[in-house]
């Protein structure tokens, strides 16, 4: 699959609804069309018949009419023994801990790309969870009319409670981020791409590769069109020598109205842009 399918796959994806059985965003499928981009041989099928295999021996070692908390330990008990999947705390800004290929075949990631196998295991047992987009760390929630349970999926499916995840976000950032209850409420399929995007993008960013961190911001920009990312593709256009386009993109974030000294900063980075496109003229 070439990048440009690739893409136009993902965009369908995104065009659909999350919640529907006949045209759902496959999350899974999704994420596996991301790595897509980077890896043209990546067969799709192939990797979600692995999730398909796993789901299929976690079911052999489920009990579908045990406690939640039951049924999320004994796939605990399998992610983390048996399959052997865990954090990659020693290398976690390597960009293959963000594609779902290689997460499955290496068994390592990031907390999302650990939580999007977990979901999508879980979903495929009939176990309803939902990703968590803490600040900082992402986890899995189970909720239902009578108890809210919290797995770190990251950290081996460790069982959190609220004053847990409180505790972490107090620990991560020192005070400097005030914990709400609102940081623990679900998120969408179409957030967790973004979040995976987001991360790709700032691994490519610090390693200046200005051609990935434009094709990550694209795919942003097909989920949610910000005015922070029509910012920052105008910079890395600009970073290419594509000043038409960074042009075009600068002038149309100073009409989103940024801070005055944002503005300042992108109007001096205007006129420079312009000098240049007028010497290659």
């Amino acid at each position: 699959m070439n990048p440009t399918e690739a893409r136009a796959q993902f965009t369908i994806q995104l065009q659909r609804d999350e919640a529907s059985t006949t045209a759902r965003l496959e999350l899974d499928r999704a994420a596996l069309l991301i790595a897509a981009e980077n890896y043209p041989a990546l067969d799709v099928e192939q990797y979600l018949q692995q999730l398909d295999e796993l789901a299929a021996q976690a079911r052999a070692n489920d009990a579908p009419h045990a406690s939640p908390v039951t049924r999320i330990l004994r796939l605990n008990d399998l992610m983390y023994g048996e399959w052997g999947f865990h954090g990659n705390a020693d290398d976690y800004y390597d960009a293959r801990n963000s594609f779902l290929n290689d997460v499955i075949d290496r068994r390592t990631g990031i907390p999302i790309t650990l939580a999007v196998v977990y979901l999508e295991i879980a979903r495929r047992l009939g176990l309803t969870l939902s990703g968590v987009g803490m600040p900082g760390h992402f986890i899995v929630k189970y909720q239902d009319t009578d108890e809210e349970l919290f797995i770190d999926p990251f950290n081996e499916g460790r069982l959190l409670s609220e004053e847990d995840c409180f505790r972490m976000i107090l620990q991560m950032y020192q005070g400097r981020v005030v914990f709400e209850r609102r940081l623990l409420d679900a998120v969408t399929k179409r957030q967790i791409l973004a979040r995976m995007l987001q991360n790709l993008k700032g691994i490519y960013a610090r390693a200046h590769d200005h051609a990935k961190t434009l094709s990550a911001i694209e795919r942003v920009m097909l989920i949610h069109p910000a005015a922070e990312e029509l910012r920052d593709r105008g910079l890395v256009l600009a970073a290419l020598h594509r000043y038409p386009q960074a042009i075009a993109d600068l002038e149309s974030y100073l009409r989103t109205k940024p801070e005055p000294d944002e503005a300042k900063a992108i109007q001096e980075k205007l006129k420079e842009l312009k000098q240049r496109q007028a010497q290659w003229n």
